[in-house]
């Protein structure tokens, strides 16, 4: 291997990673589900079982499975960490042979799966990273049980294991009324009461809301029952921003809420607003620009720069960000502290994924809590309902009483708009009461208990590092694929000084150093490999000069 490998004690570990890895102890094959909560970090078990397994020589390979490009980065830098070394991007399952496998997406897999099924041997751990993206193009789904059918162990990784359109996800078990069964869970409340992830605190608004429905103005609040074409209008009347005393009045309020947050300790905290579509977050981005003197941050998930300017805004200290799309899986930005609610997707699993953004905690701060801003309709209420019910049954003290997606489809369904004949006219709205009281911890609510130092380590430096990763000792200065970025960098310069030296084709050079090293063919090259070609190439220009 390029790196020495890199042991970690399980004093690193969360005691709920422990807990995992000691139900890996004994799977022998099949598909295994981890439930676990965005923050939670899932991540670091999933690379600490492949370390093992390679180590024991159970594995051959690892196969690396995840929803976008710029994640199958962030594995392989987390996975270097621990001695891993992952392929991002790949395009074969069969990594060069000083790496232990390859990281891909789903889409790169589906395109390409019965090409792939060929060349995946039984000695494969494939690792799907939020797996229910599975279900959300049956493309991908059945592309990956076809790439990797002859793998005999699935690990199977997500914060929300189930699908608003019901679509089962391959190798995850259902019960008879449908719901998955994870092979080991630990929920958003479970990481709350161990510190390990920030409560959320919902804030509702509320008010009179008007909009032109065909030729009738309707005037209602979200207490009002209403068709689902009206209710869908009055949603939509709620996160316009043409109308001064509605969104508009939310986000001055939220940006007055980060900057409580900042005078109060946390100097670099940011804010977030989830936009309904490209037309909208520029306008919502107009409206905090005239609201905080400076222009947010505005992420589409059309644009090509959109991973690099989330990775921008997390390195940064800007208080805003506004972004479509691109605040569920692979976006680890701690310092978001302030969040608002304005996209037209209401599904459970959109609602959880965003809420999920707002929960990293930071190494050296407490937990403190986050706050996000969303219409009180009734939707949203539910969805928030269910997370708070889930924290105060795990944080109640003795004593206290009860407290009063097809995914891309369903964004797409959002952000088609409205029909003609909907105007929206009037809205009068303001922040109500936090729903279901203070959040834990703060002045009210109930504590949030004493958390180790461990349970807040967090990794810096990369746009979306994978949680729990970050403990490793020791690590390697740079993982091994982009130190093989690097060489073969090198070697494409160097090849092209000797030719301007000596007059050979690139074709005849690389012949030449392919033959000196036993390379079939440069993307086949090992690191060391890789380094005597360059060598080579430095003995051939200086006996030249």
């Amino acid at each position: 291997m390029p790196a020495a490998r890199v042991t970690s004690s399980s004093t690193s570990l969360r005691a709920w990673q422990v807990r995992a890895l000691d139900a890996l102890r004994d799977w022998r094959g099949g598909p295994f589900l981890v439930s676990a909560a965005p923050g939670a970090g899932k991540t670091r078990p999933a690379l600490e079982l492949a370390r093992r397994l390679l180590r024991e020589r159970q594995v051959a390979r690892v196969a690396l499975v995840c929803p976008t490009a710029p994640l199958t980065r962030q594995w392989a830098v987390a996975a270097a960490k621990l001695g891993v070394h992952l392929v991002p991007d790949a395009e074969t399952p069969r990594p060069p042979t000083d790496f232990d496998g390859v990281a891909v997406t789903y889409a790169r897999v589906a395109m390409a799966g019965e090409r792939w099924s060929r060349l995946v041997s039984p000695g494969t751990l494939v690792i799907a990273d939020e797996a229910h993206h599975l279900g959300e193009d049956l493309a991908w789904g059945d592309g990956f049980a076809t790439a990797f059918a002859a793998a005999p162990r699935w690990l199977l990784l997500s914060g929300t294991p189930f699908r608003s359109d019901a679509t089962p996800i391959p190798g995850v078990r259902y019960d008879g009324a449908g719901v998955a069964e994870p092979d080991v869970i630990y929920t958003y409340a479970d990481a709350v009461r161990d510190g390990i992830c920030r409560p959320v605190s919902f804030v509702t608004y509320d008010g009179t809301l008007s909009w032109r429905s065909g030729d009738d103005v309707i005037e209602s609040t979200f207490d009002t029952v209403l068709t689902g074409r009206e209710a869908s209008r009055r949603y939509r009347t709620a996160i316009s921003t043409e109308l001064p005393d509605g969104l508009p009045r939310i986000l001055r309020e939220a940006h007055e809420r980060l900057l409580a947050v900042r005078a109060g300790g946390h100097r670099d905290a940011g804010g977030l607003v989830v936009a309904a579509d490209g037309a909208h977050a520029r306008e919502v981005a107009r409206l905090l620009r005239e609201a905080t003197g400076r222009p947010p941050a505005v992420v589409l998930h059309t644009e090509a720069r959109a991973a690099q300017k989330l990775a921008d805004f997390t390195a940064s200290r800007d208080p805003w960000l506004v972004a479509v799309n691109m605040v569920s899986e692979g976006v680890d930005i701690p310092r978001l502290r302030v969040g608002v609610y304005a996209t037209a997707a209401k599904t459970p699993l959109i609602f959880r994924q965003i809420v999920g953004r707002f929960v990293r905690t930071l190494p050296g701060r407490p937990v403190e809590p986050s706050w996000l801003y969303l219409p009180a309709d009734p939707v949203l209420r539910g969805h928030a309902a269910e997370i708070q019910t889930e924290l105060r049954h795990v944080l109640r003290r003795p004593g206290d009483e009860d407290g009063v997606l097809d995914e891309p489809r369903e964004r797409r369904r959002a952000e088609r708009g409205e029909p003609e004949g909907f105007v929206p006219v009037a809205a009068d709205v303001v922040p109500q009461m936090t729903l279901f009281g203070p959040p834990p911890g703060a002045p009210g609510g109930p504590a949030v208990p004493a958390v180790a130092a461990m349970a807040v380590a967090a990794a810096a430096g990369v746009a979306d590092p994978p949680a729990g990763v970050e403990d490793a000792d020791d690590a390697p200065a740079l993982p091994a694929y982009q130190r093989r970025a690097l060489l073969r960098d090198k070697r494409h310069r160097l090849v092209a000084d000797l030719r301007r030296l000596d007059g050979r084709s690139h074709a005849e050079i690389n012949a030449w150093l392919n033959r000196a090293c036993g390379v079939g063919k440069v993307g086949e090259a090992t690191i060391e490999q890789l380094e005597r070609s360059i060598e080579l190439l430095l003995g051939e220009l200086t006996a030249r000069r």
